[in-house]
């Protein structure tokens, strides 16, 4: 279902069942998946790659350069921005065009959800299930299951797949750090 509003280049892709609503534009070159939710006002920008069944809530906006795997969720009005040096102009005066800047590539990974609000710099990455808060300012890979919070944005702490923050669980004798789920009892030992 496409809203007679949406405007969606026909050089772009999208898959069965992906809903978009009112006045989104998704540009040439986009790759939707199948199954997803596009919400009103949002713009995907050229090139963007988005996998299957991913969220996008109203008014975010989606930068060249970004790669959203499947099950992601972005909230209402976030950001994946793409440029670390913006400038309108060259250092001669013209208006820069496509050809005078580096786009930066932004990567979530599966099942990632991003608040609203938030603001997520070129160059990074989002893990597995990693929870970016509400208007958050990422400048930072987030490691899988990371909860980031802030601006800039840290982590604060670790998230189940079902989104609920972990609680520490006590170490086994000279055993590794555990975290556990309150809701579910799902565990995580986290790399770091």
């Amino acid at each position: 279902m496409i809203h007679s509003t949406a405007e969606v280049d026909p050089r772009a892709q999208v898959g069965t069942g992906t809903k978009i609503w009112r006045n989104t534009h998704i540009r040439e070159g986009a790759v939707v998946g199948e199954n997803c939710i596009i919400g009103e006002h949002v713009y995907i920008d050229v090139d963007v790659r988005i996998g299957s069944r991913v969220k996008i809530q109203n008014a975010a906006l989606v930068y060249t350069g970004a790669t959203l795997e499947d099950a992601v969720f972005i909230g209402p009005r976030a950001c994946l921005a793409n440029d670390r040096l913006p400038r309108a102009i060259n250092l001669d005066g013209s208006l820069k065009g496509r050809s005078d800047w580096t786009v930066g590539k932004t990567l979530l990974r599966f099942g990632a959800s991003v608040g609203a609000g938030a603001i997520i710099l070129p160059d990074v990455v989002i893990g597995r299930y990693a929870l970016v808060a509400a208007g958050a300012v990422v400048t930072e890979d987030v490691p899988d299951h990371g909860l980031a919070v802030g601006i800039p944005a840290r982590l604060v702490g670790w998230v189940c797949k079902c989104g609920a923050r972990l609680v520490p669980k006590p170490a086994e004798a000279g055993g590794p750090s555990q975290w556990v789920c309150p809701r579910d009892g799902w565990s995580w030992k986290p790399d770091r």
